[in-house]
């Protein structure tokens, strides 16, 4: 039951709220804004969807040219994505809730 506020929670919060919490869970800084990653750490860039649907191939693809090497998302990531992320080894790790998929 305790799971499943928490999933509400995050769901409810706004997008802002949400990338400088997950900026912060992975001791990052939050940079956000148009054009700038959502944070840094290192080398390490990464990116935060707050979005109500699952995150496709295409988007991945182009979230990762722009030099993202984690990607964050609410909704999770479609089949295809986490294949393709598999398949030609694109060195980025994909978080879904907090939990690593790949």
């Amino acid at each position: 039951m305790g799971g499943n506020t928490k999933k509400k929670e995050t769901e409810t919060m706004s997008w802002e709220r949400y990338e400088r919490e997950t900026a912060r869970k992975h001791r990052g800084r939050h940079l956000g804004g148009p054009g700038n990653p959502d944070y840094i750490r290192g080398d390490v860039v990464g990116e935060v969807k707050h979005m109500k649907r699952p995150i496709t191939r295409n988007e991945v693809i182009k979230i990762r040219k722009k030099g993202a090497t984690e990607i964050h998302s609410l909704s999770g990531f479609t089949e295809s994505a986490i294949e393709h992320v598999l398949r030609y080894n694109m060195n980025v790790k994909l978080f879904h809730r907090g939990r690593r998929v790949v």
